[in-house]
């Protein structure tokens, strides 16, 4: 069959032969290696760049950048002053991370200096009106926002006419129309047209954040001598860019590719007090990578945000003391299951309802009584599982608060924007692959038949049927070399630099036990030989998982990618199956 158990085309193309060999030879990578480089576009003019990213080659002058200017001099000023400065932040993982930053940077150069997290229930996404007037009462002078502002109009006009100024840096998709700030600096600024800015669109808030710590720094030096001592070093802070950049699932290229190389050699070594009280109680005693980052550390700082406490994630990531970060960890973790039973039972229910859409492009489940803290990561699993936008919503007293997930060449971010200009929704906002929304029970017809339309408009132009690209086909054999070491040089693996997938063509499963709540271990051989461990995570009761549980023995495609198992002191590479097919490879030799 060309279609896998999931419904994907298998996707795969020869790279040109001249330039792999020429990659072969001068910088001594395996053929299967090279092909890979080769097909993601590097050549022998940009390889070296990649695989040896720089931050001193990569960073901007953040003063290129608009606004960044007025931000570093009035932040001058509230230092000279000594002014009351507070940091008002998101509650996930970019959010918290952007204001630990800005906080353990500037806490020594100031004691005037706070943070404030909104609850997610109660205040919702971003700065709110109730939040600044508590902070005018407080005699607070400078408001500096992260991974938020960049649409808060009114608490920021509130904010100027009462004589507070306010730094926005923020990432997020902008509209036409800013809020009134003394400075907002966003490489997504429409009006932002510098080259900085062309090398910027992609950071996380804490990237930015990061842009404008080097740049205060410096003026520092020469502005403010007398606090050189007590200037942070940089680096020690590129732990929590690499957090938030991962978390926040930012492309790794270019600058944010240095950025988390470097700040995973920070994490591992664990001078972050809460960082390294999170990553015992997780479990990690490897090193670290982007997988960690992604599903053991930020879930965890998340749940605060979701289900907890919304400052817990900031808390644990800027605390000097020992017992408080294990007392923060221990509760992060309880609140991670506890998100997990509350996930368990949203996605339940949503792929119910999500049967009734089965003629949708676009899907658009609302209920009442689903957690808002979860609907994001429901969102998630959904595109996933059908392969199509998603937006999931939690209704309360007929008023909707929403997340979506999308796919390729189906910007929800801009939807987002042209749909609230339509007055289809309350507000909203968000990126290219996921948002979030606010919308009346009475809305949601028409918006959905908006997403629907504009899914079929585009899909004149865009093939969305779901695909898989494959980035090579391998044989078991060959994995017992030392082409993981040579993969192991293109990490750090994410959006835009995706862990390679390798195509296993008639293998045969040996064996299969049920491991952990709903994965599946598996031994795989190839010509009754050579034998590897495999795991296909989150499988059971899904097709793909269906599908290997009935047919042990039998010839199958595998679409894997690697992975070092160090569990227990071992050193072996395990297979982690994305997709499975009836193999073409034996149909084919039966047919000759």
């Amino acid at each position: 069959m060309k279609l896998s158990v999931t419904n994907k085309r298998w996707i795969y193309e020869d790279p040109n032969y001249r330039q792999v060999q020429t990659l072969i030879q001068k910088h001594e990578l395996p053929d299967s290696v090279a092909r890979i480089l080769v097909r993601r576009g590097f050549d022998c003019g940009n390889i070296d760049s990649f695989l040896n990213p720089k931050l001193k080659d990569l960073l901007p002058n953040p003063l290129n950048l608009l606004d960044m200017e007025k931000a570093v001099s009035r932040m001058i000023i509230a230092l000279q002053n000594q002014e009351k400065i507070i940091i008002f932040g998101d509650y996930d993982v970019d959010g918290a991370t952007s204001s630990s930053l800005l906080l353990r940077f500037l806490k020594p150069l100031t004691p005037h200096v706070s943070f404030y997290i909104p609850d997610r229930i109660t205040e919702g996404y971003g700065p709110s009106l109730p939040a600044f007037d508590t902070f005018l009462k407080e005699g607070v002078k400078l408001i500096i926002t992260v991974d938020c502002g960049t649409a808060a109009h009114a608490p920021l006009a509130f904010a100027k006419d009462n004589g507070m100024d306010v730094i926005v840096f923020d990432h997020h998709v902008a509209e036409s129309k800013l809020p009134e700030a003394y400075a907002l600096v966003n490489p997504n600024r429409l009006d932002e047209i510098s080259e900085t800015s062309k090398k910027t669109r992609h950071l996380a808030a804490v990237g930015v954040s990061f842009l404008f710590a080097t740049a205060l720094s410096k003026r520092i030096k020469t502005d403010l001598p007398e606090m050189i001592t007590h200037l942070p070093d940089l680096l020690s802070l590129l732990d929590l860019v690499a957090l938030g950049t991962v978390c926040d699932v930012m492309p790794l290229t270019g600058l944010n590719r240095a950025f988390v190389k470097q700040g995973l050699k920070v994490i591992n070594l664990r001078k972050n007090i809460g960082l390294k009280a999170l990553a015992d109680i997780a479990g990690l005693n490897e090193t670290p990578s982007t997988y960690h980052l992604g599903f053991l550390l930020g879930p965890r700082i998340n749940a605060g945000g979701r289900v907890g406490a919304s400052d817990l994630g900031t808390r644990l990531l800027t605390t000097p003391d020992h017992y408080e970060a294990q007392k923060i960890s221990t509760e992060l973790n309880h609140l991670n299951q506890e998100r997990q039973d509350i996930e368990a039972v949203v996605l339940e229910e949503a792929l119910q309802l999500a049967e009734l859409q089965q003629n949708h492009p676009v899907l658009f489940l609302a209920h009442a009584g689903w957690h808002e803290g979860v609907i994001g990561i429901v969102a998630g699993r959904l595109k996933d599982r059908f392969q199509k936008p998603t937006f999931i919503v939690a209704l309360n007293e007929g008023v909707g608060k929403g997340s979506a997930r999308s796919i390729p060449g189906f910007d929800v971010g801009t939807l987002i924007h042209n749909a609230h200009h339509r007055g289809l929704l309350l507000g909203g906002g968000g990126h290219a692959m996921a948002g979030g929304v606010s919308v009346t029970i009475d809305q949601i017809p028409e918006f959905h038949n908006y997403l629907n339309e504009s899914y079929l408009q585009l899909s004149e132009n865009t093939d969305f049927s779901p695909f898989l690209e494959i980035d090579g086909i391998l044989g078991l054999h060959a994995l017992k070399g030392d082409i993981l070491d040579h993969l192991e040089k293109m990490m750090p693996f994410g959006v835009g630099n995706p862990s390679p997938k390798f195509l296993f063509e008639g293998v045969r499963l040996k064996y299969w036990k049920i491991v952990g709540e709903n994965h599946l271990s598996l031994q795989l051989s190839q010509d009754d030989r050579t034998t590897f461990k495999a795991m296909a995570f989150r499988s059971l009761g899904t097709p793909l998982g269906e599908l290997l549980q009935k047919n042990k023995g039998e010839p199958l495609d595998f679409v894997a990618t690697l992975k070092r198992d160090t569990w227990g002191g071992r050193n072996e590479i395990q297979l982690m199956v994305e997709d499975v097919r009836a193999s073409v490879y034996e149909a084919q030799k039966l047919v000759s």
